[in-house]
């Protein structure tokens, strides 16, 4: 026997409540909320809840999300402003156990990836989502005044990831100065007075890379002002292709430069093939050192040395976040979340 269509002006079926999951389940609307928003604490059976996501689940309820943030007093959206980058793997764990821990304490992570750029378009976008926490880069363009306008639309606390606070918001540094601060120091230590600092081309790069030559640059004026001078480093803005690396491999002898700090791991390995296939010793004529500490560092032949990146756990930070919502009035904190060492192996 076969079905009949469903006439397109049929209406469609209406959603089941938690009064029917009630009724299906034989117990009260209030033990349903209990049991589904996972607030019952001891009061409830376990032979019970399993009864009620039975029905639940036979019916094909899901609870109202705008119920719960009725009852909870605000939305449990937590908006992560990120770049639109490709994060390296550890920065890519680090994002993927802070949604776990904030999945596990009850919140939705929402990733917003777009950015309004100034005058507060951004913090606006994001207020219309009425979130309870934003977690943002201090290069999304937010101002004082955004996070002002966050605060009176109803988000409880502000947190900004980078290098430095934003007046009003909880500052969580990860300052990459630190990175080419290290890598530089570990050059000048090792005798190197003409050093290169890579810089991706790649523009979306920028906010990690530019505070990196930085600290590079501000490495070597500490050591110059202490050695009377004579230390150089020079910016090489490089495209993440073989034909560009292998340009600098071609010129590097006429360079006059030593060392090279490579940005990160990945274009260290493209400049360390180069030169190998250019017969430039390595480190003998050119000493490279990476960042971000992955395994391709440790891989390589020769091993590369770089700079290692010491995180906190993504479920040390979601604990932070529900900290600051539940004490949405407290003072600003402000955290260092990494700390920068040099790995030494062969390449430096």
């Amino acid at each position: 026997m076969t079905q009949s269509p469903q006439h397109p002006h049929d209406p469609t079926p209406a959603a089941p409540t938690s009064a029917d999951v009630a009724r299906r389940a034989g117990v009260s609307r209030a033990t349903v909320s209990y049991v589904l928003n996972d607030t019952a604490g001891g009061r409830v059976s376990e032979q019970t809840r399993a009864r009620v996501r039975a029905a639940a689940d036979e019916l094909g309820y899901v609870p109202h999300a705008a119920a719960r943030s009725l009852r909870a007093g605000h939305t449990g959206i937590v908006l992560l402003t990120i770049p639109e980058v490709v994060f390296g793997p550890l920065f890519t764990t680090f994002l993927s156990e802070l949604r776990a821990g904030l999945r596990d304490r009850g919140y939705t992570t929402v990733i917003y990836g777009d950015s309004h750029g100034q005058d507060d378009a951004s913090a606006r976008a994001w207020a219309e989502l009425r979130p309870t926490a934003v977690l943002t880069t201090v290069d999304a363009g937010l101002t004082p005044r955004g996070v002002s306008l966050l605060r009176r639309s109803g988000t409880r606390t502000v947190l900004t990831l980078g290098g430095r606070p934003v007046a009003g918001a909880h500052a969580l540094i990860l300052d990459q100065r630190e990175v080419g601060a290290a890598a530089s120091a570990h050059l000048l230590a090792r005798g190197h007075r003409a050093i290169g600092a890579i810089v991706p081309t790649d523009r979306s790069l920028d906010g990690f890379s530019l505070p990196r030559l930085a600290g590079v640059r501000a490495a070597a004026a500490s050591a110059a002002v202490s050695a009377g001078g004579g230390v150089r480093v020079e910016r090489i803005d490089l495209d993440y292709t073989e034909e560009s690396a292998a340009e600098l491999a071609s010129g590097w002898r006429e360079s006059g430069l030593t060392a090279l700090f490579c940005y990160n791991d990945e274009y260290a390995h493209l400049l360390l093939s180069a030169f190998q296939d250019a017969g430039i010793q390595v480190p003998g004529e050119a000493a490279l050192v990476g960042a971000d500490d992955l395994m391709l560092a440790r891989l390589t032949r020769p091993r590369l040395t770089t700079v290692h990146q010491l995180l906190p756990s993504g479920d040390m930070l979601a604990a932070l976040v529900d900290r600051l919502v539940q004490t949405p009035d407290a003072p600003t904190e402000t955290h260092d979340l990494a700390t920068a060492h040099v790995v030494v192996r062969d390449s430096a």
